[in-house]
This record gives C-alpha cells, sequence and structure tokens, in this order.
C-alpha cells in the first residue's frame, strides 16, 4: 500500500505505543519483517520540544525513511506548527493522535476525547494537512471507533478526514472508554473502509497470523497494526508475512535467535538512552521476552535490581548459556 508518496513493503505494521516504540525498537521490528513504524506521541505543546523525554522522541537518526511521527494536543495552530516543527526534525509522514485513551491524555482534551468534538476535529486536521502541504508530507490519522458504545462515530469521521485530505486512517476497533478491555470489534473497520478510498488500518487484538489474516479478509483493511503482541515477540511481523504469502507457519526462533535479537535490542537501546536511564527502561523489554520462561519470575527479580547496563547484559548472556541454543523458543 502506499502513503502519499511512499510505497511500503508490505502491510504489517507496528504501532505507536508510549514507552515501547522507541527508536530502537521501531529499527528491530522493521528488520523483523514490520513494514511501517510511527513513533511515540510526541506533544504539540512547544515547551516540551527542549525536554529529555522529547528529544529523544525527536531522534531518528540512522531510522529508515519514511520516518512517521505522531503527534497529540488539541489546539489546531499548536498542532500545525508541532508537525512542521518535527518535519524539520526528519518527519516523512505525520501521524495524528486521536486514539489514546490514556486518562493523562484525554484529561486535556487530546487523543480519543476529541471523538466527542467533532467541529474541533475539522480543525485540528484542516490546520495540520495545511501546513503539511508545502512540504509534501502526507498527514494520517489513528483513532477508534468512538467515544463508547452508543456515539461510534468513526465512519463520519473518517468521511471527514477523507474529504480534509487525510492520506490514511487507522482504526482500533474499540471505544475510548473500552481502553483495551474486552475484544476489538471490526464490524466498524470493516464499514469504515467500505466508505473511504483511502487506506484504512486496521488495529486491535491482531496476536497471530490467523487473526491477522482474517482481520484483512473481514475488514477488506489495506494493512494491519500490530500493536501488545509486538512487546517482547518483535518477530510477530516476519510470521504473520511468511504466513500470508505461503499459508504455512514459519518456524519459531530457536534460542540462539532470541539472545541474538535480544543483545541487539539491548545494545541499541543502551546507546540511545544511555547508562542511567538505559538499565531502567531495558527492564520491562527483558520481561515481555522472558516472562514466560521456567522460573523467570526469581530471576527476572535479580535482574530488575541490576544498576548497570554491562552487568545487566552480562547476566542475559549466562542465562542463555544454560540453554539448548538449537531449541526453539515458543512463548
Amino acid at each position: 500500500m502506499r502513503i502519499g508518496p511512499w510505497t511500503l513493503p508490505n502491510p504489517i505494521f507496528i504501532a505507536p505505543m508510549a514507552g515501547v516504540t522507541d527508536r530502537p525498537y521501531r529499527r528491530l521490528c522493521k528488520t523483523l519483517g514490520a513494514g511501517y513504524a510511527v513513533s511515540e506521541m510526541a506533544a504539540s505543546n512547544k515547551r516540551l520540544w527542549d525536554s529529555v523525554k522529547t528529544s529523544r522522541r525527536l531522534n531518528h537518526e540512522g531510522e529508515a525513511d519514511p520516518v512517521a511521527v505522531q503527534i497529540a494536543g488539541s489546539d489546531p495552530e499548536m498542532m500545525a506548527e508541532a508537525a512542521v516543527f518535527n518535519i524539520s526534525k526528519g518527519a516523512r509522514i505525520i501521524d495524528i493522535n486521536m486514539g489514546c485513551p490514556a486518562k493523562k491524555v484525554c484529561n486535556v482534551a487530546s487523543g480519543s476525547a476529541l471523538l466527542r468534538d467533532e467541529p474541533r476535529i475539522i480543525e485540528i486536521l484542516e490546520h495540520v494537512v495545511k501546513a503539511c502541504t508545502p512540504y509534501q508530507v502526507p498527514v494520517t490519522l489513528k483513532t477508534r471507533t468512538g467515544w463508547d458504545a452508543q456515539s461510534r462515530n468513526a465512519v463520519r469521521i473518517a468521511r471527514l478526514a477523507e474529504d480534509i485530505g487525510i492520506a490514511a486512517l487507522t482504526l482500533h476497533g474499540r471505544t475510548r472508554c473500552d481502553f483495551y478491555q474486552g475484544h476489538a470489534e471490526y464490524d466498524t473497520i470493516r464499514e469504515v473502509k467500505n466508505s473511504l478510498s483511502i487506506p484504512v488500518i486496521a488495529n486491535g487484538d491482531i496476536d497471530s497470523p490467523e487473526k491477522a489474516k482474517f482481520v484483512l479478509e473481514y475488514t477488506g483493511a489495506d494493512a494491519v497494526m500490530i500493536g501488545r503482541a509486538a512487546q517482547g515477540r518483535p518477530w510477530i511481523f516476519r510470521e504473520i508475512l511468511h504466513y500470508l504469502e505461503h499459508g504455512e507457519h514459519r518456524a519459531a526462533p530457536t534460542f540462539g535467535e532470541l539472545r541474538d535479537c535480544m543483545i541487539e535490542h539491548l545494545q541499541d537501546h543502551y546507546a540511545f538512552y544511555g547508562q542511567h536511564t538505559g538499565v531502567r527502561t531495558a527492564r520491562k523489554h527483558i520481561g515481555w521476552y522472558l516472562s514466560d520462561m521456567p522460573d523467570s519470575r526469581h530471576w527476572l527479580d535479580q535482574i530488575n535490581r541490576i544498576e548497570n547496563c554491562a552487568d545487566q547484559l552480562e547476566a542475559i548472556t549466562h542465562w542463555f548459556q544454560e540453554c539448548d541454543l538449537d531449541q526453539p523458543y515458543l512463548q
């Protein structure tokens, strides 16, 4: 599929997740088959642009194009300014967040809170598209099916977005009030796809090759976006792609492949965050990779007490010495 001038290599995407899909993880997922990745959510408030957190989120050094940056906010002019600022930092696609259900986002009337204010949605989309047009940078939108089950307005918003000039739309099959509870529904995604001519990306509960195939066929979506299922399982993209292309499962990674993947990821992670932050933020990734292993709780408790990157990496390397590296790793 295409987003503006960009032809993407495959329709299996990694979803933007705050605190997860940083530059090292996006690069890893692309290496393991993700056809597209969007950055963590970047604030539209310019007073935050010089903060350490935002500066990291704006760092795309060494990342393959198209670099896609997600912005969030509720002020149309600030959102437009943020789009242009991120273009100056290397963004080739701007994605607007109207899907985040987090209270700290919704409490400032951004993210999925905007689903209750359609006139404001129109203003934001118009301002951002207008600001990006001179740079020939396409704008995409990520949203949910509505605020709650009684006010699903995704079809109406999708049509407005297409008319304004949005280049592609990602739809999570839950309302804001659902958060991540229950099951995603795909009827609304199918209805949106049938209503638009721009690409539609389906998101929500896609956690296996079979589920990806079902969602693509049921909704008619142009692509699927994988979120939580990719945490600690970045090879899910190549697994899904292989299944779609060949109708069979790709062999599971071996413990040796898992070791090499983790070491590469953690080394990139440490280099990106530095010693103090890197050893701490790596803990969640290590937990996702290995939490299903026997006796992992005790071992992970020990890992979480380590205070420097070198010792953390050495502990992981030592753990793998107890494994048969040729055996498949099944999560």
